[in-house]
């Protein structure tokens, strides 16, 4: 039974081994601190974090998530170790929630690795505070307890540290926050929060109400404001079940941390747990019920939204999140099913009796029994879960609006200049290892809200089909080209301007369908007087449109002044680039989304060196996408690393210059 705990309430613990579960509606950082019997650190290296995720006995997450899940290995602690305590924070500089107050209320549980809880603890009363002491497990007397802590720190994680006795405790919370930081900079950016309900998917079958929506990723009928690019999902309510990883179906579900067998009967249940908000109208019914014992038949716009379009963003990130929490469960199914053997075989090694013999050889073979069992249980709900997502995923990728959809997509073909701008952006496909068939568009939110940077440096891709930089820097440049074109297929006629720094030339055999066709406001600046002048002018449009909306006056602008979007594609970084230029490129990356001028670097980040830690913040303000597949980019729920690939126009295809030309002429009668 659970012991829900009360601030300074402690538990005993009759494991060793345990997960520690946290569960927040924003993204946080959690850690871990190794204490003496006083309660103090002895130095950094006593702490676990994203930056140094690993120590005996201990692991944390890498990255700041709504969900994380410590592992505790108690009997592998050192001895000069009598605390273990979990931090928990907020990230700073990312533009998220700056106080614990302004989030949801943080939930922590203990739990054993067969996935059953020990305690739980919902931490109350945090106002001001940016980070807590959560929970704090403790020796006494040659035995293991857990305490509810709360312990909140308005000065953040320095003020924390420095309360433990740490002398460094400053230097580790910037050390902490630079690699969060770090770790923004591969995240995907999760959809906006909402202000109108839930508008999650459900599931075809009719049993289910309009009201079951969810946390899946949201769409909204109106340009959001900039936001963090963790997003702020909602992972639940705390205190109930446990909101990791849960992919149901049939009659039962996928745990995170225990295998289930496979179930047949009744539909997939797309809804995740605690989904209670109220939501717009639910999807007409387009398919008929499923039939006893049979899977629903999956139907393209299968999600709650106001418009087909937005249906189909909230059907796409569901699936993106459907995807990562099976994954999640089927991973830690594996992990649940490699500690349990490691533990069966670890007792039978410890008894000499057992060590040889016929004793020894069957307790051997009846745990590695046990293991294969677990794992082939877990595939197969895993692989009931994927069949289900691949047959929705046939079914949506055709009906997907030219926004959404791939550049060998039919709909192309019919493609015409839109009378207003889409709720987002395919900048390519993402997938995971235990699915590579399975390919989840990457749908990125308009207007940018972050610059994009295509990474030219990379010598190889997973696959270790390229090798070459003369190749990979054309590859490069023909992905920032079908990025640059989609942009300005979806946004109306003259509200989305193209502006081009190639300063050697380099890449003007990419640019050809930008060029050739009109598109561009001016030819490609080349040379340093061609780069000066291009970034004097969009700094200068930085500048007056700040003024005049800190001034209240938006309508003040000079007569004539282009009010669009702005892109700026700067190819072969940094070679043309002085100081100036380069102070003037991170002025733009880091003000210009915000007054509609974004950034588009194709630049290998090694030729760059030179300035050092100059240029970091650079980079971390931009999305990195790379030419060919990298498994760079992570998740917002989970944290899962995603293998990502470009969305590149098909070889021979003619589709970019026919969308290119019809986006000239629409462009030409505007003007």
């Amino acid at each position: 039974m659970t012991a829900e705990l009360v601030r300074g309430q402690n538990h005993p613990l009759s494991q060793a081994r345990l997960e520690i579960r946290v569960s927040a509606g924003a993204p946080i950082v959690a850690g871990a601190a190794l204490g003496d019997e006083q309660g103090r650190i002895h130095g950094v290296e006593w702490v676990a974090h994203p930056g140094a995720p690993t120590l005996p006995g201990l692991e944390v997450s890498r990255q700041a998530a709504a969900d994380h899940r410590l592992a505790v290995d108690l009997d592998a602690m050192p001895e000069a170790v009598h605390r273990v305590s979990v931090l928990l924070a907020l990230p700073t500089g990312v533009g998220g929630p700056t106080r614990f107050g302004a989030v949801p209320t943080p939930f922590v549980a203990v739990t054993g690795l067969d996935g059953d809880e020990v305690a739980s603890y919902t931490i109350t009363g945090l106002e001001a505070e940016s980070a807590v002491v959560a929970l704090e497990l403790y020796r006494r007397q040659g035995a293991w307890k857990v305490r509810a802590i709360g312990q909140g720190y308005a000065g953040g994680l320095a003020e924390l540290f420095t309360d433990q006795g740490l002398p460094q405790a400053h230097q580790l919370a910037g050390s902490i926050n630079e690699a969060v930081a770090q770790g923004v900079a591969r995240s995907i950016p999760a959809p906006p929060p909402r202000t109108d309900g839930d508008r999650s998917r459900q599931a075809p079958a009719p049993a289910r109400g309009p009201d079951q929506g969810g946390t899946a990723p949201q769409g909204d009928p109106v340009p959001p404001q900039p936001t963090s690019p963790y997003g702020t999902q909602s992972p639940g309510i705390p205190g109930g079940p446990d909101p990791q990883p849960s992919y149901q179906g049939g009659s039962g579900a996928t745990d995170p941390s225990q295998p289930s067998s496979p179930t047949s009967g009744g539909p997939i249940d797309y809804s995740h747990p605690r989904r209670q908000n109220a939501a717009p109208p639910p999807p007409p019914p387009t398919a008929p019920p499923a039939q006893p014992g049979q899977p629903a038949q999956p139907v393209a716009g299968d999600a709650t939204g106001w418009s087909m379009e937005e249906r189909l963003y909230n059907q796409v990130w569901g699936m993106f999140e459907d995807l990562a929490r099976t994954t999640a469960a089927y991973r830690s199914a594996v992990d649940f099913a490699d500690s349990r053997m490691e533990k069966e075989l670890d007792q039978v090694l410890s008894d000499p009796r057992s060590r040889i013999g016929g004793q020894g050889d069957a307790a051997r073979e009846a745990a590695q029994a046990k293991h294969t069992q677990l794992v082939n249980q877990a595939r197969a709900a895993l692989d009931r879960d994927l069949a289900q997502l691949t047959a929705e995923s046939d079914v949506v990728e055709p009906a997907l609006p030219p926004a959404y959809a791939r550049w060998d997509n039919p709909v192309w073909h019919g493609y015409r200049v839109p009378m207003e701008i889409p709720m987002a952006l395919r900048l390519g496909e993402l997938h995971l290892p235990e699915s590579d068939r399975l390919r989840i568009p990457m749908l990125i939110r308009l207007p940018l809200e972050r610059g994009l940077w295509i990474d030219s440096g990379r010598a190889g891709s997973l696959d270790g089909s390229f090798t070459d930089s003369h190749d990979l820097r054309r590859l490069a440049m023909e992905t920032a080209v079908a990025n640059a074109a989609r942009l300005l297929a979806v946004y109306p006629a003259g509200e989305f301007t193209v502006h081009v720094i190639d300063p050697a030339g380099s890449g003007a055999q990419a640019l050809a369908p930008l060029v050739q066709t009109g598109v561009l406001a001016a030819p490609p600046a080349m040379g340093a007087a061609g780069v000066a002048d291009v970034l004097a002018r969009l700094t200068q449009r930085v500048d007056l449109v700040q003024m005049a909306l800190r001034a209240g006056a938006p309508d003040s602008l000079p007569p004539g002044f282009d009010t669009s979007q702005q892109l700026l594609i700067v190819n072969d970084f940094p070679h043309g680039f002085d100081d100036r230029a380069v102070t003037q490129l991170r002025y733009l990356a880091d003000e210009g989304p915000a007054v509609g001028v974004h950034l588009m670097m194709v630049a290998d980040r090694e030729e760059a060196s030179g300035y050092g830690p100059l240029l970091d913040p650079l980079w971390r303000a931009l999305l990195r996408l790379t030419p060919v597949p990298d498994d760079h980019l992570a998740d917002p729920w989970v944290g899962h690393a995603w293998t990502y690939e470009p969305s590149l126009v098909p070889p021979g295809s003619q589709v970019l210059h026919q969308v290119l030309t019809q986006v000239a002429a629409a462009r030409a009668k505007h003007w």
